[in-house]
């Protein structure tokens, strides 16, 4: 079996990034990846301005800690003043221009005004509470990369700039179905050994998390032909196909022998608990991965592997998850293989780990806080220190 390491590395190693790219408006770019480096054509701020309500000086003017001079002119944001006269002050409001000759700004607080005239009882210093032309981006540098998974503070910077519109990379069409005669949908009855298809809610809400187009074929009997239907017509419509279920070695299990006899199987078993019997090959032109039908193995080898992968398909950035060393409140005796241990964090700063560890038990997924890396082999005793990955380091 492979390590997680190596199977992730599979895994990047032959994604290929859609390459079809798109002008968006950047009012609906979010969650998109973009397409190629943007350049700022100005600079920002563009002109000297205030950084708070109060009187633009000249600072050799106000030397004294009390010095009254005439207010000359008012200048709010968006107009532009006229050049200050000597021994006068400006009353100014928050991003407006520095008029010519003045070289600093006293906040109002430390002012007094009336009758036309301020008293400035501070001593300013030449720049005081001026941001300067440039400050935060110059013309001509690069204010995003080709890859960034575009965000609200991403897309807010794109608009300092101007840029009402950005290329990105097509959507990425992932195809997923769920196999199993158990399965049922919440709202119909459940028949005699009959589950609901958790997996569905929980694999779906994911990929459009990840910003994936999908087209959900919904549940697949348990039958060879069946799935290889469904994964002809599937790979005919995405780039990626995702299963639940029915990828490990039963009798009722054809995930495997249809995706080999549709296409090719590259990776099969992960030294992973939970999630060993992930499966990754290609039909036609789709990638296929593999999930297993328990509900933690799915959430799991979703986070540790799929979203790498879509990410690594979407162009964009692939960072890997930085991990918390943090004291484990708790034993454990560890497992042959490397395990993703549900856990939280506590009051006294340690980690609590959720009782029951099985790979059926989605309520540790909503208790938890994240993820306890802890290598094959490996047991933990009380006060042991750990590798904690918290659930927002894999999901986004």
């Amino acid at each position: 079996m492979l390590t997680v390491q190596q199977a992730l590395d599979t895994l990047l190693a032959a994604a290929r990034p859609v390459a079809e790219v798109e002008r968006v408006a950047t009012l609906k770019a979010n969650g998109r990846v973009l397409a190629a480096d943007q350049v700022s054509t100005l600079d920002v701020p563009g002109f000297d301005n205030t950084q708070m309500d109060g009187y633009a000086v000249r600072a050799a003017d106000c030397a004294s800690g009390a010095a009254t001079l005439p207010i000359s002119q008012r200048i709010p944001a968006g107009h532009v003043g006229e050049p200050l006269r000597p021994g006068s002050a400006a009353r100014i409001f928050t991003g407006a221009f520095i008029p010519e000759g003045a070289d600093a700004v006293v906040m109002q607080e430390q002012c007094e005004a009336a009758d036309g005239n301020v008293t400035i009882r501070h001593v300013p210093q030449a720049g005081d509470w001026i941001r300067r032309r440039g400050e935060d981006i110059t013309a001509g540098s690069v204010i995003l990369r080709a890859g960034t998974r575009l965000r609200s503070q991403e897309l807010g910077l794109a608009a300092s700039v101007g840029l009402a519109e950005l290329p990105v990379r097509r959507k990425l069409r992932v195809a997923v179905f769920f196999t199993g005669d158990e399965l049922t949908m919440p709202g119909e009855p459940l028949a005699p050994g009959g589950i609901y298809n958790s997996n569905r809610f929980t694999l779906r809400a994911l990929l459009e998390n990840l910003g994936c187009e999908i087209a959900d074929f919904g549940i697949v009997p348990d039958s060879l032909v069946a799935t290889r239907a469904v994964l002809r017509e599937a790979a005919d419509v995405s780039d990626l196909i995702i299963t639940s279920g029915g990828v490990s070695v039963g009798e009722e299990d054809h995930i495997k022998p249809a995706v080999e006899a549709e296409g090719k199987l590259n990776m099969w078993q992960i030294a992973v608990k939970p999630g060993k019997p992930l499966a990754f090959g290609e039909v036609g032109q789709a990638f296929f991965l593999g999930l297993p039908g328990n509900p933690v193995s799915s959430f799991v080898t979703f986070m540790l592997f799929v979203r790498p992968f879509l990410l690594r398909l979407q162009g964009a950035e692939v960072p890997a998850p930085q991990p918390y060393l943090l004291r484990a409140d708790f034993a454990y005796k560890g497992d042959r293989r490397n395990e993703f241990l549900r856990a939280r964090r506590n009051a006294a700063g340690g980690l609590d780990l959720f009782p029951n560890q099985s790979s059926g038990v989605l309520t540790s997924t909503v208790w938890g806080e994240g993820l306890i890396d802890n290598p094959a082999g490996q047991a933990i005793a009380a006060d042991d220190i750990v590798r904690f990955i918290p659930f927002n380091e894999l999901l986004y």
